[in-house]
């Protein structure tokens, strides 16, 4: 019986989830990998595809109120926190929260046309915006994605808050989460 090829987006997806809610336990995560070949790379298919996935490098919360968000990290869970950096490019602010395996991004709106605007105007009191997933070769990556019909929201990568070039792809493709790549 020959095994069903599963989307890359999705096997990140599943693999994002095990490692954001732990509590979901580990029966669960294998459950939801049965039938997801681990030996077989996810750029398979695009002959010359040389990429590979990389860590999990943040997960991205858009926040209403940054001073009251910051504090609750910092103040009363006791976490490093940077300064809150200004990257008019992408109408945000930003602040990074140190997690040891990982970090959340606090996203905040600057500019009146800011992508987080639009998000927090649905979504009052803020949420998970996007995660972050750092890969070897972000144009190769990319190159990839858009050969297996996923659809980016910039036409060319554009540096990020880390100073590295990212790219965003369309959360309809990926099963309603908005994934960011980031070049390692």
């Amino acid at each position: 019986m020959k095994r069903q090829t599963t989307h890359p987006a999705t096997v990140v997806l599943i693999h994002v989830f095990c490692i954001v809610y732990p509590a979901a336990g580990v029966s669960r995560c294998f459950t939801l990998l049965r039938g997801v070949s681990t030996t077989t790379p996810l750029c398979q298919g695009v002959p010359g595809a040389v990429w590979k996935l990389g860590k999990l490098n943040h997960i991205a919360i858009a926040v209403p109120d940054m001073e009251r968000a910051t504090a609750l990290y910092r103040d009363v869970l006791g976490a490093t926190v940077s300064d809150k950096v200004p990257l008019p490019e992408h109408g945000v602010y930003t602040v990074f929260v140190e997690l040891g395996n990982t970090k959340l991004e606090l996203l905040h709106p600057l500019g009146d046309k800011s992508p987080i605007s639009g998000f927090l105007q649905k979504n009052k009191s803020g949420g998970m915006h996007h995660i972050c997933i750092e890969v070897d070769d972000i144009k190769a990556a990319v190159a990839d994605m858009k050969a297996k019909n996923i659809r980016t929201l910039s036409a060319e990568p554009r540096i990020g808050a880390h100073g590295k070039p990212v790219m965003f792809l369309h959360p309809k493709d990926c099963d309603g989460v908005l994934v960011e790549l980031e070049e390692a």
